[in-house]
């Protein structure tokens, strides 16, 4: 896979302001100016996909790179060189049962039962994703806001134009990244 695909784009808010997005490096580097400045803002990161807030060590060197920051991958059974992770699947013994029975295996089963429920559910899961990521920021920068309730309303109810009318009040940042977190909650649900 691509490293720069992998690696999480942020998002570094002061106040309700945003000052820059990035990775890690350039998160510190904004962070480092700010308080250069003296900007006595409350600082918050976000991951610009999932909307978590995400917690930064600031004693971090922002000349260093995101990958020296990152820890290497831990390797654990399974065949690692293929992407295959071992984990621990709790089934009813009719489960096991009935995987058993199949032709190429326990794991082969499960891998095409899940592939068939990804394709299956791709729509729904993308809308619940981009909710839950509206959700996650908003909660965390616009709990406050006129509108908030109904917008998280609007949100999950897959009200586009809602959505936009309760927060069209809110700081232009904030409501322009809850915006576009929620894209795929409004864009998948019209196209199927």
């Amino acid at each position: 896979m691509n490293a720069e695909m992998d690696a999480p784009s942020l998002v570094l808010f002061a106040g309700t302001q945003m000052i820059t997005s990035g990775g890690r490096k350039e998160i510190a580097e904004g962070v480092a100016e700010l308080q250069a400045h003296g900007d006595a803002r409350p600082l918050l990161v976000f991951d610009s996909v999932t909307g978590e807030q995400v917690d930064i060590d600031l004693r971090e060197n922002p000349a260093s790179d995101d990958a020296a920051v990152d820890e290497a991958p831990v390797r654990g059974p399974g065949r690692p060189r293929l992407g295959v992770v071992s984990r621990e699947v709790t089934l009813l013994p009719r489960h096991w049962e009935w995987l058993s029975a199949q032709p190429s295996g326990a794991s082969a089963a499960l891998r095409r039962l899940v592939d068939q429920a990804r394709r299956q559910n791709e729509s729904a899961d993308r809308i619940r994703r981009s909710q839950e990521a509206a959700f996650r920021f908003m909660s965390a920068m616009a709990g406050n806001e006129p509108g908030f309730e109904e917008a998280c309303r609007s949100l999950f109810a897959g009200d586009e134009r809602g959505f936009r009318s309760h927060v069209e009040g809110w700081p232009d940042d904030v409501a322009g990244l809850a915006t576009k977190l929620a894209a795929d909650a409004f864009s998948a649900g019209s196209a199927g």
